[in-house]
């Protein structure tokens, strides 16, 4: 996109050459308030510093500002354009209401045209942002009267949270332009759909190059099939994006609108996900889209593509927004930098026939708004259970709603896999995914490897602090389950910074070390809040993880080590300072590695090695087979009673995967020692 579009806020429905931006200084006042006193700042949320009110628990508020329509508009409808408004607003402009619109996650706008006179404009939005939220979809929002999952949501953000702006079109113009990748990812299939009642044709050009095909329109709808020679296909490695310029000629004028979208196959076959026909290993983070002074609007446009970059710097090639349709400019930056995304709408939090229509209304506009992305590779949708009151088993009309909200989901675009509920108890899904969070590193090991292997078909799940239930992967009885994708959507524990990083380093050997596993999406990149869970602080800056760097254990080749470890600091006890450690590689790329396995000492917790001893043992891996164990051994420097063992895996002289144990001589027994 051309550099004065990059904070346009719909990216993949561009209309960027006839918009101007409302965000900044509204006037604003509580409903128990009779005059605009204050000012807030658009599009952040007024429990938000940024915001310039921080009022918490306001239940109803007002907005108000004057605008001026661009004299260039003449002749054309204008529309006033809403990113997001939790929950409900009502719009007036010069005192005619133009729209009501329900749902805080999900766009609306409004042809404001007719309520238009000469000169300035004023425009006035009601927001009703209920403290109640239990059966209205709020995401991590707190509510009053709390939530049954209050313990693990955050500060609430109310009102204008995304941008504001208005838009210039004829009155016949396009409503939607749908674009997918064919099946053989050699064109791509357009759909665009009109609305307005003039005759019209629609002029679809590839940009950058020769090929531009005139389409009708019937029945407000035209479709088209753009062949693409020597396409170039969207990968992670190659975000390769292709745009589209779509031109509509009616009576009414002409409409312009640029869409883009990558060529690019995601599948689920037998147990395994494939992109563009190969392999697939999902490592992905949870990111839940909160800022330390902005709440879930970003401070910037930067803010978004740096959250990316941080994922990516970590290891990671997947982002699971986790319970927010996030601002479409995240999904956009995806897209460009080539980060996969795992896409979900914001839950409820209690069952009923309201709170399951209110989530049911976010479905198609998320498939809409961002749908054409290469990015969103998986949709998800309930997660454990939220919104239905942690009793699908037991209530065939949860049963019923979960199924319905992923045949919704489906019947509006097959072409991803899509989750029914996150976590546990599925009843219709395309992945097997679970949330298993264990402080044991041991007991983690035993209950992934059981879960894998069809030992068992439950695990723990810690819904208090002294309330501990077991929780199935189905939902029914009667629903099978196993031949899906495997993946732990959810993981990571510790107390401590230390403990922390001791448990991703330990707890993401053991995925790797399941050839049945298709992925994992670590907890979390940053803290929120209260939750100190992240791999950043709240600031996005570096916390202490004890020496463990997330990208050795994220790495496409990585090392397993056969050691069931004891504790941050003490992994293996040792009588002797000689020892021994069977090592295996996982490796997720597209060829071959082998190479011989290297050591170093270190002091526990001590830097990383600037050199690696001479070579050990030689090892080799395939592609998505973990390999047979090499021996390494080694012997603690004269002297030391403990120390931490590197060992890195070298090829033609560079290391390409590298992974840690703490090695102790005082063998004593460790108090909560779960081995």
């Amino acid at each position: 996109m051309k550099e004065s579009t990059m904070e346009y806020p719909r990216p993949h429905f561009d209309r960027s050459h006839a918009w101007a931006s409302l965000n900044g200084d509204w006037d604003f006042r509580a409903d128990t308030e009779r005059d605009y006193t204050r000012t807030i700042t658009v599009p952040f949320a007024w429990e938000t510093p940024a915001s310039g009110i921080e009022a918490h628990w306001l239940p109803l508020a007002w907005y108000r500002r004057t605008f001026t329509v661009p004299g260039g508009w003449a002749g054309q409808r204008v529309v006033l354009q809403f990113g997001a408004v939790h929950h409900e607003a009502t719009v007036w402009v010069n005192g005619v209401e133009v729209v009501s619109h329900r749902g805080g996650y999900t766009p609306f706008e409004a042809d404001i045209t007719d309520a238009l006179k000469e000169g300035e404009q004023e425009v006035v939005v009601r927001v009703s942002a209920p403290l109640d939220k239990r059966e209205i979809a709020h995401g991590k929002q707190r509510s009053i009267p709390r939530d049954d999952f209050d313990g693990v949501c955050f500060t609430p953000s109310s009102g204008i949270w995304q941008s504001v702006w208005l838009e210039a079109r004829p009155a016949t113009h396009l409503a939607a332009l749908k674009l997918r990748p064919s099946q053989a990812l050699n064109a791509i299939e357009v759909e665009a759909r009109v609305s307005g009642t003039a005759d019209s044709t629609l002029t679809l050009a590839l940009r950058g190059t020769s090929l531009s095909v005139e389409v009708p329109v019937v029945d407000g709808v035209a479709e088209a099939v753009l062949p693409v020679a020597e396409p170039r296909l969207w990968s992670p490695e190659d975000p390769h994006l292709y745009h589209v310029d779509a031109t509509l000629t009616s009576a009414d004028g002409t409409d312009t609108v640029a869409a883009y979208t990558g060529l690019r196959r995601i599948e689920v076959i037998g147990e395994d996900l494939y992109l563009n026909g190969s392999r697939l290993f999902v490592r992905g983070v949870l990111d839940q889209g909160y800022w330390p002074r902005t709440g879930i609007t970003p401070p910037d446009d930067a803010a978004l593509r740096r959250d990316i970059e941080l994922a990516a710097a970590a290891g990671y090639n997947l982002v699971r927004k986790h319970l927010k349709l996030e601002d479409p400019r995240f999904v956009h930056h995806a897209d460009v930098l080539g980060m996969l995304v795992w896409a979900e709408p914001a839950a409820t939090g209690r069952f009923s026939a309201d709170s399951v229509a209110a989530f049911e209304e976010q479905i198609a506009p998320m498939v809409e708004r961002d749908g054409n992305s290469p990015a969103i590779i998986i949709w998800g949708l309930y997660n454990e259970e939220w919104g239905l009151d942690w009793d699908i088993p037991g209530d065939p009309a949860k049963q019923r709603a979960t199924a319905q909200a992923y045949d919704l989901l489906k019947a509006l675009d097959a072409s991803r896999p899509a989750v029914d509920n996150s976590g546990w108890t599925h009843v219709k899904t395309d992945l097997l995914d679970w949330h298993y969070y264990d402080e044991s590193a041991a007991s983690w090991g035993r209950t992934v490897a059981a879960l894998l292997n069809g030992e068992q078909d439950d695990f723990p799940v810690k819904l208090g602090p002294d309330f501990v239930v077991r929780k199935k992967l189905a939902g029914h009885p009667d629903q099978p389950l196993r031949g899906l994708p495997n993946l732990n959507s959810e993981y990571g524990t510790g107390f401590t910074s230390v403990e922390r990083g001791w448990q991703l380093r330990w707890q993401t050997q053991e995925l790797r070390r399941h050839d049945r596993v298709a992925g994992y999406v670590y907890t979390e990149l940053y803290d929120i809040e209260h939750e100190m869970a992240g791999l950043l602080d709240f600031e996005r800056r570096a916390k202490d993880l004890a020496g463990v760097n997330p990208a050795d254990v994220n790495a496409t080749t990585t090392l397993v080590l056969d050691v069931v470890p004891v504790a941050p600091g003490r992994d293996l006890l040792s009588e002797s300072r000689e020892v021994s450690v069977p090592v295996r590689v996982s490796h997720h790329g597209t060829e071959p590695v082998n190479g011989h396995l290297r050591t170093a000492w270190t002091p526990v917790f001590g830097a990383a090695p600037a050199a690696f001893d001479a070579d050990g043992p030689w090892i080799e891996a395939k592609p998505f087979l973990l390999s047979g164990a090499a021996e390494v051994r080694a012997e603690l420097p004269a002297g030391w009673t403990s120390g931490r063992l590197h060992v890195a895996l070298v090829s033609d002289g560079a290391v390409i995967a590298r992974s840690a144990l703490d090695v102790d001589t005082h063998t004593d027994p460790v108090i909560g020692d779960d081995r």
